[in-house]
């Protein structure tokens, strides 16, 4: 097998494992006691947070070991929030931020807080201009993710970390995809992450906040982690994150120019060899390990099965794959094609050879599934005939069946004639615009139908 989904949790790493086994029979006791035992604990967990300040960019004192990178998140938020309360209850977030952030944000609205959620243009990145005019003089914090987990793009912490520091409110950036590659840049106040993101175990998370930031930990009170993060510390699991925080920074420079250029393939040889695909998220200012393309007329959960009986271990962020049968907020906030997603995201060290099959065997798995789901052939419009428009009943269908079947009607109605789906997919509300700008098409717009909504698309060619 071939595991290209590192963005959702990385292997662990050589040197974590070697630090995790050492530090089991060392760091057992309790750091906060004075006796030998207790020294010891408190030895490895000083120099553990030495270690990761040194990569975050902070100082020692300043970090905190979390019990996981949401608990970081909701941690920071709820602390900054309650430290400047005489600012303001006014949060902002962008749209495409982690969900623990967006969880955190409407908890803070159904409790009375306001929130402001700044769009992204179709590249996942916000505009900066856009993030410097939400900020108001009632904000109490602002929140951006360092680089997106779902497409891979890096946002521009830097100017959003200006407009904050002349505004007077802290940032908090959630940096649990990009801290593997080098420390975040910019004039940031608070950082999130997750240590199971670079190869450490899963259990641990890290939050900075810098000194001068107005906080107030929230919860019971406890005298570890300066009150930030109660309970005992898993201090084996602190030490190997720390460790494998550094072994991954020592090889990131050479590695990412590595997995840039396999990444690079990627992008080029999907949109060369797969008829009808969208390769999203911005194609310079990105991570360079992940990928993500969106497939049309094709089931996510099933490419996903295929992938995996050919080998390979990816993920999706397509409604199709989801319990809630509803498309990922990141491709809904960008406007993108959603249906048949795929995201790889490389580890260290991963083979050129492993990548060149998955490349050999994703065509023939596409177009297989959409032989299954009796998708048209690839740029098929059909011959018009009929009246100037036609009714698609796809009501009861999920993705992506509601824009197969509007694939098969477009051709069935003359030159500006209109088909009208009828549709209650959620997925149906992204997927049939993006189609529309893929094909060539004009989306007229969504209509209240009985049993959900009526999909009004004009046909241009």
């Amino acid at each position: 097998m071939a595991y290209f989904d590192v963005a959702s949790s990385a292997p662990l790493h050589p040197v974590a494992r070697q630090a995790l086994q050492a530090s089991l029979d060392e760091g057992w006791a309790d750091p906060a006691r004075l006796y030998r035992e207790g020294r010891r604990a408190r030895l490895l967990l000083d120099a553990a947070r030495e270690a990761a300040a040194e990569a975050v960019g902070c100082r020692p004192d300043e970090l905190t070991f979390t019990p996981s990178g949401t608990h970081a998140v909701h941690s920071g938020i709820a602390g900054a929030l309650a430290g400047r309360r005489r600012a303001g209850r006014h949060l902002v977030v962008s749209t495409v931020e982690h969900s623990s952030v967006l969880h955190a944000a409407d908890a803070h609205e159904a409790a009375g807080g306001a929130v402001t959620r700044v769009p992204v243009e179709r590249s996942g990145a916000v505009a900066p201009e856009a993030y410097a005019g939400a900020l108001r003089d009632d904000t109490a914090l602002a929140c951006l993710q360092s680089a997106n987990h779902e497409v891979g793009t890096v946002q521009p912490v830097t100017r959003a970390a200006e407009a904050c520091r002349a505004a007077g409110v802290p940032l908090l950036v959630d940096a649990a995809q990009s801290l593997a590659w080098g420390p975040v840049e910019g004039d940031w106040s608070l950082l999130a992450a997750s240590a199971h993101k670079w190869g450490g175990p899963a259990g641990v998370g890290l939050l900075a906040v810098r000194k001068g930031v107005r906080f107030a930990p929230q919860g019971p009170a406890d005298e570890r982690e300066s009150g930030r993060s109660a309970g005992f510390p898993n201090l084996p699991a602190i030490v190997a994150a720390a460790a494998s925080l550094r072994a991954v920074r020592a090889e990131a420079a050479a590695e990412a120019e590595r997995l840039r250029e396999l990444v690079e393939r990627i992008r080029a040889r999907v949109a060369e060899s797969v008829p009808e695909v969208e390769v999203v998220g911005d194609p310079v200012r990105r991570l360079p390990h992940l990928v993500t393309f969106s497939c049309l007329y094709v089931d996510g959960e099933a490419l996903l099965h295929e992938l995996d009986r050919s080998g390979f271990s990816v993920s999706s962020g397509s409604s199709c794959t989801s319990s809630t049968l509803t498309p990922s907020h990141v491709l809904r906030a960008m406007g993108v094609l959603s249906e048949g997603n795929v995201r790889v995201s490389l580890p260290t060290g991963v083979a050129e050879a492993d990548v060149e099959r998955f490349l050999e065997v994703l065509p023939g798995v596409v177009a297989g599934v959409r032989e299954r789901l009796g998708a048209p052939a690839a740029g098929a419009a059909g011959t018009a005939g009929g009246g100037g428009e036609l009714v698609v009943d796809a009501l009861g269908k999920r993705c992506p069946l509601p824009v197969i079947e509007l694939a098969k009607a477009i051709g069935r109605v003359p030159v500006g004639g209109t088909v009208r789906v009828l549709a209650d997919d959620a997925a149906a509300r992204l997927d049939i615009p993006a189609w529309c700008g893929m094909r060539g098409q004009e989306y007229v717009g969504e209509e209240p139908a009985d049993g959900g909504s009526a999909h009004v698309v004009r046909r241009l060619a």
